[in-house]
């Protein structure tokens, strides 16, 4: 079972917590990551690119020239794709680019991503993330106290509106909650600030 030292918003530590084996000490499964990654991805993409055919663009209802004897190649149509404001051939239709991943799946990929951040050491467990006032210096000096470097995932409980707001403004730095915590944003990101009532919560959902 891995402990991790948990630290205050100072940098100072302030005890320790141990950490569920299934869900930060299990084995990293490339495959599993690679499909969750991607199948995040297309569930971006809304797929709502469209080009108009030649059926759907207006116009063009009158034979250009005649068959036989102009000398010209034959053309049906002013809208055929070779002309200028003709249709788009085979081009982008609306298509759902979703993608679904069993429950099994999903598990062991973020299981997975968990581990793989508390192996390489980049996982910062903070006592608790809090702030009663909208204040971004005061989220900077936190970070730069337990030394989360690089792309930052900060992790919390519950929606704490001063907190959020306040690490909105920082560059690099993102922030959500252990009830929407997905891989990619994990794996996107360089060291994972976690609250430690977080981590609670992520052990009696999943553990």
């Amino acid at each position: 079972m891995p402990s991790i030292k948990v630290l205050n918003m100072t940098g100072a530590e302030v005890g320790s917590i141990e950490l569920s084996e299934k869900i930060f000490g299990a084995e990293v499964n490339a495959a599993v990551l690679h499909a969750a990654v991607r199948a995040f991805l297309l569930n971006q993409r809304q797929g709502t690119q469209s080009t108009l055919t030649r059926t759907e663009v207006s116009g063009g209802g009158k034979k250009p020239w005649r068959q036989k004897g102009t000398g010209r190649a034959r053309q049906g149509s002013t809208r055929a794709p070779q002309w200028t404001h003709g249709g788009v051939a085979l081009g982008p239709k609306p298509r759902d680019y979703r993608v679904s991943l069993n429950k099994k799946t999903k598990r062991v990929a973020l299981f997975s991503a968990l581990s793989d951040k508390v192996a390489e050491g980049k996982l910062i467990v903070v006592d608790s993330i809090v702030s009663e006032e909208y204040k971004t210096k005061t989220m900077v000096a936190m970070l730069a106290a337990v030394k989360a470097e690089g792309k930052t995932l900060v992790v919390l409980p519950e929606v704490r509106p001063c907190v959020v707001k306040s690490l909105a403004n920082i560059a690099k730095v993102k922030s959500t909650l252990s009830s929407t915590l997905n891989v990619y944003d994990i794996l996107n990101a360089d060291t994972l600030v976690v609250d430690k009532a977080a981590i609670e919560k992520l052990e009696e959902v999943y553990a």
